[in-house]
């Protein structure tokens, strides 16, 4: 009897990019790659701390570089990928909320929600498939809230639907090309990004009895969901969205 062997969670030898990189969530994901063996750069708006986790990761003995980027700028984001790819592990991060009310939303913040949540996240997608020549894996930082609905969230719930829709469309067309791209969809993380719900004790009792787990997602959590899906041990998995959630999506 030949017994069957476990895919490897290695990522030796494979260059990732991870924008929204230099903090929280996307931080956590650059460093559980270089963790697994990737050459990982990291991409963000904020100089100085991209600089401060470049400089961390490489004092811990990882391979990480970095870089300014706007996502939401096109003409510089293809730039970048022209300069910087092509890359076998994409992993974007980057993202934006501004919560109100639906019928207090304004156009300026549903604008600048958009811009970075739907439309830098398509066409980040778009130009990391066009340099996976053999094949790779593209992972959009999605959320439980592409799934369900939320208090103050219209806007973001409505951009994470739209990315959990043109992720499946995407690995549709994708597919025969080895190119799989799935979303992970975490819960409320506790980073600087959400502190201001945790504050409010009507959210805070919200989010609380919403997750099954009884407790917040901390960064940790998402760490060894970004290494399956990057690796060949989710080799059969595009289209899906990886659900980080404490349970919360499972009424």
């Amino acid at each position: 009897m030949s017994l069957p062997r476990t895919p490897s969670f290695r990522l030796d030898g494979r260059r990732a990019l991870v924008t929204g990189g230099s903090r929280g969530i996307g931080l956590g994901c650059a460093v559980a790659l270089a963790e697994a063996g990737a050459k990982v750069v990291l991409a963000a708006r904020g100089q100085d701390e991209l600089a401060s986790a470049v400089a961390e990761m490489r004092n811990a003995g990882m391979q990480a570089e970095g870089h300014a980027l706007d996502v939401t700028d096109l003409d510089a984001m293809r730039r970048f990928f022209a300069d910087h790819g092509p890359f076998d592990v994409v992993v974007n991060s980057a993202g934006l909320a501004r919560h109100s009310s639906a019928l207090t939303t304004t156009a300026e913040d549903f604008d600048a929600v958009t811009a970075v949540n739907f439309r830098a996240a398509y066409f980040l997608a778009q130009e990391a498939a066009k340099g996976m020549k053999n094949g790779g894996s593209i992972i959009q930082i999605s959320s439980q809230m592409g799934h369900v609905g939320g208090i103050e969230r219209a806007v973001y719930c409505g951009t994470k639907h739209g990315v959990e829709g043109f992720t499946k469309a995407m690995a549709v067309e994708w597919g025969k090309s080895g190119i799989r791209i799935n979303t992970i969809c975490p819960t409320f993380v506790r980073t600087a990004f959400t502190e201001p719900s945790f504050q409010d004790p009507a959210k805070r009792a919200w989010i609380m009895s919403m997750i099954k787990l009884d407790r917040p997602a901390e960064v940790e959590d998402i760490m060894g969901a970004v290494v399956f899906l990057a690796s060949d041990a989710s080799a059969m998995v595009t289209g899906s969205a990886l659900m980080v959630d404490g349970g919360w999506t499972a009424d």
